[in-house]
């Protein structure tokens, strides 16, 4: 990605046909594979050092990320991988996500920033920096520093509203968490089409918690067990969550149930009645599919 990039920037085309024309060339010719390109900035240079170590393992891991701040000490990705391969603590790993933040912050420029808000991602040079700030926020949550991880959280999706982090479901728990049910709704509503076990069993505590055991919280739950019935059994104890958790989930499937019942259990235990609620209807639908 990073040689089609560089390749693309060289060009003036004067179409988006004459782009996708052009990106099509170079692939075709070479087998389906980007020609290499050199860096042309000491930040890609660096970056390039980063792809090399993203790819190596063990010791070479983390000599590679300590070689690529000497190239160029704007290169935030360096610091996101010394802080997930060497910190011991989460102290230790905060003070590098935030060494990748600022790194990302300075080899951007103001002027990124204000001009390709709302579509980050899609430009290459923005993800590390966006990885490192997922990585200080996380920190930030779990030392306690809750509304500092939440600002980080609420920036990233309005930088990048695809979120193709998923940065709104770590968010959308935070919120909940923090009782802060106005802002978990606007959240909720942002991305109505989210189909998955996150966004529909949220929205059937968070209407649950507002309302209690109405018509409408029904429906919502119904909704949520039609799309993952693994989920009750995890949230209600009757299977253990797994220390280890799936490293890919699917759509309704029994990792996706683990994954969220790993994040939301706790914001199920907070609000009173709701897994007495869940166990009920639960069972009520095991039982006939049409009384839920």
């Amino acid at each position: 990605m990073a040689d089609l990039h560089r390749l693309v920037a060289e060009q003036n085309f004067a179409s988006m046909d004459e782009a996708n024309r052009f990106m099509a060339g170079p692939v075709k010719k070479t087998g389906r594979r980007i020609p290499s390109q050199p860096a042309r900035t000491p930040v890609e240079e660096a970056q390039d050092v980063m792809c090399e170590a993203w790819e190596a393992e063990g010791v070479k891991r983390v000599q590679l990320a300590r070689k690529a701040p000497e190239t160029s000490p704007d290169c935030a990705d360096a610091y996101v991988l010394l802080a997930q391969e060497t910190a011991r603590s989460l102290e230790e790993a905060r003070d590098p996500f935030a060494q990748g933040v600022a790194a990302g912050e300075r080899a951007l420029g103001e002027q990124m920033f204000k001009e390709n808000a709302g579509h980050f991602w899609g430009i290459l040079e923005t993800r590390p920096y966006m990885r490192a700030r997922a990585g200080l926020a996380q920190c930030l949550w779990e030392m306690g520093d809750r509304e500092a991880a939440v600002a980080h959280y609420q920036d990233m999706l309005c930088m990048n509203p695809n979120d193709n982090q998923g940065i709104r479901d770590v968010l959308l728990d935070c919120l909940l968490e923090l009782n802060r049910d106005q802002e978990a709704e606007r959240l909720l509503k942002q991305y109505e089409d989210d189909g998955t076990a996150t966004w529909l069993y949220n929205w059937a505590l968070l209407v649950f918690r507002r309302e209690g055991d109405t018509a409408q919280a029904r429906r919502r739950l119904k909704e949520a067990l039609k799309h993952n019935p693994h989920v009750p059994v995890y949230l209600l104890g009757r299977k253990r969550i797994p220390r280890e958790l799936p490293d890919l989930v699917g759509f309704g499937d029994e990792d996706e149930a683990i994954a969220y019942a790993a994040d939301a259990l706790a914001n199920w235990r907070q609000t009173p009645g709701a897994l007495e609620w869940l166990a009920g209807r639960s069972r009520d639908r095991s039982a006939d599919p049409r009384l839920c």
